[in-house]
């Protein structure tokens, strides 16, 4: 016959609580001290002329990024977001796009980082401060390829990744099999309607 004394139960209450504990603690210290990029909002809204989204992300360089920047290399980052059709009988279908490259640089002469979109670009004293201008993306238009109906649930992926393919050919090299180098939010998946286009929401009220 199977017997407990109170302080075994006792004993066996501690260590539940230990698990319980650690099970909690962990994902939290992993999240404040992790490296890589992290999605934390996203905001799509109707415009005159469309929609555009607003999204904010968490952005953390290793010590081997950071020592690339220092030595002249541009890293390009990536963000895309696509509306997706879903069909049943063949693949889905993307409605709608955007996506958009910049690059962080490190000017070594000025002691400043650049952060540049095409023609458009801004500095920034610290890496710090142009990570978080990088992760700020504000007023981004999407792309439509064909109309878009705000009674129709789409599918919507988002992400934000380290461009590997835009490195010079000796770091592409490097890069193969790095984890170090393997900087990207992933791909983040729902389901949606889109918000009333303006002139249609300014007409009902």
């Amino acid at each position: 016959m199977l017997c407990c004394t109170k302080s075994d139960s006792l004993a066996r209450l501690l260590q539940a609580a230990a698990v319980i504990f650690l099970s909690l603690a962990l994902p939290l210290s992993t999240t404040v001290h992790a490296e890589g990029i992290q999605i934390k909002s996203i905001v799509i809204d109707a415009t005159d002329e469309g929609y555009q989204f607003d999204a904010d992300f968490e952005i953390a360089l290793n010590p081997k990024l950071e020592h690339a920047l220092e030595k002249g290399i541009v890293l390009y980052f990536v963000t895309e977001l696509n509306l997706m059709n879903f069909r049943w009988y063949w693949l889905d279908e993307r409605v709608a796009q955007s996506r958009v490259r910049e690059g962080l640089s490190y000017y070594a002469l000025t002691r400043q980082y650049r952060l540049s979109r095409g023609a458009l670009s801004q500095n920034f004293n610290t890496l710090k401060e142009a990570l978080q201008a990088l992760s700020r993306v504000r007023d981004r238009p999407l792309i439509a390829n064909s109309e878009l109906k705000p009674d129709v649930e789409y599918t919507v992926e988002l992400r934000m990744r380290l461009d590997i393919s835009a490195l010079p050919k000796p770091f592409q090299v490097e890069t193969l099999g790095s984890r170090e180098w393997d900087l990207s939010t992933g791909t983040l998946r729902w389901s949606t309607k889109l918000p009333l286009p303006k002139l249609q929401d300014n007409t009902r009220s």
